[in-house]
């Protein structure tokens, strides 16, 4: 697993995809404009989770975020006292989004900043045109008065669900992110703190995943296998086994095949003979049957001895 992946799991987001190559080109952007950062994906609020944990393993020392959509957004830390100016008007008071994005300005003359912008398809086309002017401009104004980003430390994700105003898009390089991972990967019994004597229970399991076409992840897998190893769970967990977390949307529909059907039969009882393995008897009990013997005409049974 690449230091990037285990850092973001430990933040919340596992995937088994690898997302280095994209975070790198991301931070060796030129200086001259806000590096910015598009997450795209069905993933939906997993979007959000990746967009966190990124900025959490990158070390970053504030971590800004605006929710678009929130209807009632958090009071800003600092609030001004009213006021009015020489025509008797009040001033309003700051919005949410002005709030937070002078913050990300300010913190980042000095350290390391992530603003995330999240659920821009709620957000007026005004603010998009805002938000591009502040990756172009490295400027945001506040009733006229400007301030001023650092884009040597200042990283901005935004998030949407639906596709950005076309100059953010071009100013921004785009990370896709599903609802489950793309790549599979075949763990080994060391991976998950196993003996080599659970690689056929791995092996019965992969077959498995590639019969109902999940990509489930270390912590996914690992929690699987306690329930499968557990002696009071076992019974419950291997009839459901197919409907794992991990098999989600038309996956689940795909199912109801016949051919997959018989697949997801074949696995779940390999992994029953594996977990609970048939005693001699009932082995000899069960070939008997298959050959149309009574368990009273079975050739080792003896007949009463004639007096």
């Amino acid at each position: 697993m690449s230091t990037l992946r285990a850092s973001m799991a430990e933040h919340g987001f596992e995937s088994n995809d690898d997302y280095d190559f994209q975070v790198r080109c991301l931070l060796k952007g030129a200086p001259n404009r806000i590096r910015t950062l598009s997450i795209q994906g069905d993933g939906e609020r997993r979007k959000t989770a990746f967009a966190t944990a990124l900025a959490h393993a990158l070390d970053t020392p504030h971590i800004l975020y605006h929710d678009f959509s929130d209807e009632e957004p958090p009071r800003p830390e600092v609030i001004l006292p009213p006021g009015t100016d020489e025509y008797g008007r009040k001033a309003s008071p700051v919005d949410p989004l002005d709030d937070i994005v002078s913050q990300a300005c300010a913190l980042s003359e000095a350290e390391s900043t992530v603003l995330i912008l999240d659920q821009l398809q709620a957000a007026d086309f005004r603010e998009h045109i805002r938000v591009h002017r502040l990756i172009r401009d490295r400027r945001w104004l506040v009733r006229d008065a400007p301030y001023y980003a650092n884009p040597r430390n200042l990283l901005l994700f935004l998030i949407s669900e639906a596709p950005l105003y076309h100059s953010l898009q071009r100013e921004s390089f785009r990370v896709w992110v599903g609802r489950v991972s793309e790549r599979r990967v075949t763990l080994s019994p060391e991976e998950l703190g196993l003996g080599v004597d659970a690689a056929p229970l791995l092996d019965a399991l992969n077959d498995l995943f590639c019969a109902v076409d999940a990509s489930p992840t270390r912590s996914e897998v690992a929690r699987l296998l306690e329930d499968l190893i557990s002696e009071t769970q076992v019974r419950s967990a291997l009839p459901c086994v197919v409907w794992l977390p991990f098999v989600i949307g038309d996956r689940r529909c795909r199912l109801s095949a016949s051919d997959i059907g018989c697949s997801i039969g074949r696995g779940v009882k390999r992994l029953r003979d594996i977990i609970n393995p048939p005693a001699p008897h009932a082995t000899v009990a069960a070939h008997a049957r298959r050959a149309g013997w009574s368990a009273r005409c079975r050739p080792c049974a003896r007949g009463p001895r004639r007096g």
